[in-house]
């Protein structure tokens, strides 16, 4: 499993990387910040339900896929 919170498992560097997307690539498909991507991976932030849904159809997955609860 990747970095979390401690309300929130999360695989998104991971996924990301394995798209060949970066930070940046994603946060402009997500329409958020690039340093909003990297806390949300570094486990500093928890998404909103409709960033997490933004980012699972820029990543072509379920939000299942990238976050889960511990």
């Amino acid at each position: 499993m990747g970095r979390h919170h401690d309300k929130l498992l999360n695989r998104l560097e991971a996924l990301r990387k394995s798209t060949g997307l970066t930070q940046r690539q994603l946060s402009e498909a997500a329409e958020v910040s690039r340093k909003s991507i990297n806390a949300i991976e570094n486990g500093v932030y928890v998404p909103s339900t409709v960033l997490a849904l933004k980012i699972a159809r820029t990543l072509d997955c379920q939000v299942e896929d990238l976050f889960t609860l511990p």
